[in-house]
């Protein structure tokens, strides 16, 4: 499909900067595409009206790590030069994938020394080799420390990577460590949070249980790439990044349980979703789940298991964007992201939600 399908003016004014608080007064979109009225406005804490005693929420448990390192390049005969790397992905105990800036000065063999505010030094440094570079910036950095020294160091040098549209207006604050994690992130390796669960609270989870909604976790490792524009004029020639996810034989079995009477599985963001339909067979039966994924959604894509969707509002010309389209039907999320911008949603990571059911 052509990319620019996919492409919406955005008013600056409707990106947020800051969360909702107390999260939950966030407002949500209810998207019902073959309903009338198809679009309703909410609020999160409305959410248990929405779904049914036997339905169950999944949520992903990664945990956001300071995956953003400033350091400083250093190779024979070419002097220093300042590098700002971002990891997205880890491929042994002692290498990471990662985008650097400046990426095209960047080559194999270069020593690159990170530590606080871009200053290596003796203490609370950490030093990498390039050991290969890809397209767009992207490089394998092997550390001079593996496993839990290597997490240890990036927990001292690192800091939490804001999206780039956030970033680009205000710098990272104490604020952030608190407001860019979900209540219940538990497994370390994420370099973004999976931003639908930022809005989930004590008080919600109260009400969710009262209403006799599951609540099951899985775990998708976010990656920067989630953040990179499509740069194709047809989704055919995009290229997805890959991601770490798991599902657990237990959380599998009770999935299936949920689907056999007559629940549905309702998945908390587009990482959840994807990680869930990553691990559905054609017949709809999840399976369990180990290893990295690069499934991307578009129109067209029969979907296996996921009934419901709960998402923020997603950039336009994105793989979050297509993919809502093809959960929903594109005219009708065109439309409904049309009303969101003009009743004032925030869009965005730290902006409101929207409830999504599947257009039969």
């Amino acid at each position: 499909m052509r990319v620019d399908l996919f492409d919406f003016d955005l008013p600056e004014e409707n990106i947020a900067l800051r969360p909702a608080s107390p999260r939950e007064t966030a407002r949500l979109l209810v998207i019902k595409p073959d309903e009338e009225p198809a679009l309703a406005d909410h609020h999160v804490f409305d959410l248990p009206t929405f779904l049914k005693p036997g339905d169950a929420l999944v949520f992903n448990d990664t945990k956001v790590i300071p995956a953003q390192l400033e350091g400083t390049r250093l190779r024979e005969g070419a002097g220093t030069q300042p590098v700002s790397a971002t990891l997205h992905m880890r491929t042994a105990p002692d290498r990471w994938k990662a985008f650097a800036k400046p990426g095209k000065r960047i080559k194999p063999g270069d020593r690159i020394e990170f530590g606080h505010d871009g200053n290596a030094c003796l203490l609370g440094a950490l030093a990498a080799t390039v050991e290969d570079k890809g397209e767009g910036g992207e490089v394998t950095l092997r550390f001079d420390l593996a496993g839990p020294a290597l997490d240890e160091a990036i927990m001292e040098v690192g800091h939490i990577p804001l999206p780039p549209y956030i970033a680009a207006k205000r710098p990272e604050d104490a604020q952030d460590q608190q407001d860019y994690q979900t209540i219940y992130a538990r497994e370390e390796g994420a370099v973004a949070a999976p931003t639908a669960g930022l809005h989930f609270t004590p008080a919600l989870f109260e009400a969710l249980d009262a209403a006799g909604i599951e609540r099951h976790f899985v775990t998708l490792h976010v990656g920067a790439g989630t953040f990179l524009p499509v740069k194709a004029d047809d989704t055919s020639d995009h290229r997805m990044h890959q991601e770490i996810g798991y599902v657990s034989p237990e959380i599998a079995a009770r999935l299936n349980a949920v689907k056999a009477r007559g629940g549905r599985i309702v998945c908390v963001g587009t990482t959840s979703l994807r990680l869930i339909e990553s691990a559905a067979g054609d017949d709809g039966t999840i399976q369990a789940w180990s290893g990295a994924t690069g499934i991307f959604i578009t129109p067209g894509y029969r979907f296996k298991a996921v009934d419901v969707l709960m998402t923020n509002f997603h950039l336009p010309r994105s793989t979050l964007f297509m993919l809502v389209s093809a959960f929903s039907g594109l005219e009708i999320m065109r439309s409904a992201y049309d009303h969101a911008i003009s009743k004032g949603y925030r869009f965005y990571s730290y902006g409101d939600a929207s409830l999504l059911f599947r257009k039969d």
